[in-house]
């Protein structure tokens, strides 16, 4: 039985790979509080500024997110129904963002009304790269021939098996969203302190240290890298977001290449709905590690 994989816009995927593996995104939005004005996220868009969303963001405006329009994806769901296919939903890290909950329980409605297909969802407990990733190594599966219960399966099996570490430039933004307090923000700010943080195996953001100055932070990704990454060959490949800092993302790129040989790197953009909880100045990089306990 052909099959479609879904994700969300959050995976952060490169637009010749969404449109390689013919892969149904489900756009989030964000919206400008001063506005008001609500902006569906089109990964198709190529005219979409994002550096100019990280602008705005150095520039003090204020974005909050939403999840998917539910009467949209129901939309693009029922087309792939319609047309005799099966779905593989790879959602949004459900300790994040209730997007995965919320287009779950549409996929359950949706299998009570064509119960000769299947639909089945995952939850990944990742974001960013390490969402984008999972979505990846599924996809080439795919193009291989393996069903969707293999692909599912194999997800399944690797959702503790991909890793996330970040840093920040800006501490005001955690601060807004409640992820660091008041004092810690202010103090680190004065010290220019930098916190490298990760997703643990529940999904949730999780500060691990804190480093004084941006290269350390950016050195600690690298070295995190060394200690926890799977075997590398071929198929590795490692996830790199940055919002609106390439070069930076480049440099911790070419210290993981140069030090460990990898060959593979996805370097993109990182999206405005998990970029307008963390603002510009992000670099988080997701790849392919040891099981996680």
């Amino acid at each position: 039985m052909p099959y479609q994989i879904v994700t969300d816009s959050s995976a952060t995927l490169p637009l010749d790979l969404i449109k390689e593996f013919n892969l149904t995104i489900l756009p989030l939005s964000y919206m400008d509080v001063a506005t008001g004005i609500q902006t569906p996220i089109d990964v198709f868009d190529e005219n979409f500024d994002l550096v100019a969303f990280y602008n705005n963001m150095r520039n003090d405006v204020v974005y909050t997110t939403s999840l998917p329009n539910l009467a949209d994806s129901r939309e693009a769901l029922l087309k792939h129904l319609e047309a005799g296919n099966d779905l593989l939903y790879i959602g949004f890290d459900s300790a994040i963002s209730g997007t995965c909950e919320s287009t779950s329980a549409l996929m359950d409605q949706l299998a009570e009304e064509y119960p000769d297909r299947k639909l089945i969802h995952i939850d990944t407990y990742a974001a960013a790269g390490g969402e984008g990733l999972l979505v990846y190594y599924a996809c080439r599966m795919k193009q291989k021939g393996s069903s969707l219960e293999e692909v599912a399966a194999w997800v399944q099996d690797n959702i503790h098996k991909v890793d996330h570490w970040f840093t920040v430039e800006d501490l005001k933004y955690l601060l807004r969203g409640g992820r660091v307090s008041k004092t810690s923000a202010t103090v680190g700010t004065l010290l220019n302190i930098k916190p490298v943080l990760t997703v643990n195996p529940e999904g949730v953001l999780t500060p691990i240290e804190k480093v004084r100055g941006r290269k350390k932070s950016l050195q600690a990704l690298v070295d995190h890298f060394g200690e926890t990454h799977a075997e590398i060959d071929d198929d590795f490949v490692c996830a790199i977001e940055h919002a609106d800092c390439l070069e930076d993302a480049q440099w911790v790129a070419d210290k993981i290449a140069d030090k460990y040989g990898v060959k593979n790197f996805m370097i993109e953009l990182l999206d405005p709905v998990v970029g307008a909880h963390t603002g510009p100045g992000l670099v988080v990089v997701c790849y392919p590690c040891k099981p996680r306990a």
